[in-house]
Parts: C-alpha cells; sequence; structure tokens
C-alpha cells in the first residue's frame, strides 16, 4: 500500500500539533511537511524538538517550500485557509479543510477550487460526529412534526466562532430532513422574542469555557418525552485522526467537493 506524504498547514497551532502526531502514528502516512507564518519562531527548528516520534529530517518551514507532499491539511482560520488553497491550486495538490467560521463567499471560493482538484471539507472529522448528522436526520423524520428541537453546544474559551461548525451541521442535516431551509429556520437568539416557540425552528445554545475539546446535545423534545442524542470529545486526536483517514481517502480521487460523509460512506 503506498504510503500518503502529508503536509500541514498551521502546524503550531492546537489542531496543527495534533495533526502533526496524528500523521506520525498513522499507518501508511508519512509528515513530510510542517508549515508555520514566516515569522513565527519555529522555523527551521526540527519537528522532532515537539513530536519526539516525527521524522528527524521535517522541520517547520514557511509555506513557500512546499515540495514532497501528496495532500496538505488545514485547520486554521478563514483568511489563512484562503491564501492555502490558491497555493494547494498552485501545486495541484489534494487538500483536507476544516476550517470554521466561513462565511458564503468562502463557501463559494471552495466550490470553486474544486473544480480542479479534490477538496474534503467537513466541519467535524469525528466519526462519532458523522455518524450523529444521520442520527439526527433519523429522529426528525420519525419523531413528527409536533416537536421542539434545540442544539446546545460546548468548547473552550479560544473558539471564536459561534455557534461551531458542528452545529451548524448538524442543524442543516435535521433541516435537510425536514425539507427546511436552514438560514429560515436557524434561531440564535430569544432575548428579543415575546412569542411562544414554533415548532418550525431550530435553537442554538453555545457555552464557552476553560478547555473543552466539544460537546454537542440534540434535543428533540415534545409533551411526555424528550430525546437527547450527545457527542462528547475528550481530545483532538479524535478530529485529527479522522483529517489524516480523509487525507489517505482523497488522494487519487478526481476533483470535486467531498465531505466526511463520503469518506466513511454514510450516503
Amino acid at each position: 500500500m503506498t504510503t500518503n506524504r502529508i503536509g500541514v498547514f498551521g502546524a503550531n497551532g492546537r489542531m496543527g500539533l495534533a495533526l502533526l502526531e496524528a500523521a506520525t502514528i498513522k499507518e501508511q502516512t508519512q509528515l513530510t511537511g510542517a508549515y508555520v507564518r514566516s515569522s513565527s519562531s519555529l522555523l527551521g527548528i526540527n519537528v522532532n524538538q515537539i513530536n519526539s516520534a516525527a521524522d528527524k529530517n521535517i522541520s517547520f518551514s514557511d509555506d513557500s517550500t512546499i515540495d514532497n507532499v501528496d495532500v496538505l491539511i488545514d485547520f486554521t482560520l478563514p483568511a489563512g485557509m484562503k491564501n492555502h488553497l490558491k497555493i494547494a491550486l498552485a501545486h495541484k495538490i489534494p487538500m483536507v479543510i476544516g476550517t470554521t467560521g466561513l462565511t458564503s463567499d468562502d463557501m463559494a471560493q471552495l466550490h470553486d477550487a474544486a473544480k480542479y482538484i479534490p477538496i474534503v471539507f467537513a466541519r467535524n472529522y469525528s466519526v462519532g460526529v458523522n455518524v450523529l448528522l444521520n442520527l439526527v436526520q433519523t429522529a426528525a423524520t420519525k419523531l413528527g412534526d409536533d416537536l421542539d428541537i434545540e442544539i446546545f453546544e460546548a468548547h473552550h474559551r479560544y473558539k471564536v466562532d459561534a455557534p461551531s461548525g458542528t452545529a451548524l451541521a448538524i442543524g442543516e442535516s435535521i433541516a435537510h430532513a425536514k425539507g427546511w431551509d436552514h438560514d429560515e429556520v436557524a434561531v440564535y437568539d430569544r432575548s428579543q422574542v415575546e412569542t411562544a416557540k414554533s415548532q418550525n425552528e431550530i435553537g442554538y445554545s453555545v457555552l464557552r469555557g476553560g478547555d473543552i475539546v466539544g460537546e454537542h446535545t440534540t434535543y428533540f423534545a415534545t409533551m411526555g418525552e424528550r430525546l437527547e442524542l450527545t457527542h462528547k470529545a475528550s481530545s483532538r486526536m479524535t478530529f485529527a485522526l479522522g483529517a489524516i483517514r480523509a487525507a489517505g481517502w482523497l488522494r487519487n480521487k478526481p476533483a470535486g467537493l467531498y465531505d466526511m460523509q463520503d469518506v466513511l460512506d454514510l450516503k
């Protein structure tokens, strides 16, 4: 089986470091690029000094030195991701993207880039979360219409976008199953609402605190009973290993925009 050579953007970030470790320990995968900003103090330092299992020949470098890479992975911020996408296009290298907080214009750029290179974009690379996306669709269609649907998510204090990309993916899956336009039924703030809640809406609640890696609960409540579907992540390695799995699946795929449902054959 061919070894998949991986390059990681934002290699010194929280997810970047997890991706470096995942690319090092995953079978049939080789870390060949660890990219940081040109102003980073890590430039030229061997990755082995931070991740003892990493290849001693790999040093942190900036994105002008991309070489010997089969798939690029990006879990940075939207502005950085768009720059990295241009680099992937210029080198014709497939890309796995886990950046959240993207605008409709950002997504349009992804769709355009996917005409030329294969891209996996997912808001969450956990296998469990992607199974959850299927489960909430089943619940939404089988439990009837007299139903209150709410989504709660909790993350660490440093997470900027809210609701999380995963929470939105859950809501979008439910809206799709119900035949709703998500943007029309999503409710993010009820502080100024003076009417009772409608059953034709999806409410979002957010918590930010401490070092919470990620927790998502979907509530399906009706008179007399409540179904709660919850996923809790205790380590970023869950997402990192999922991204490495996606990178292995993506190699040699035709140009197109894919997601983890494709990778896991859940569609």
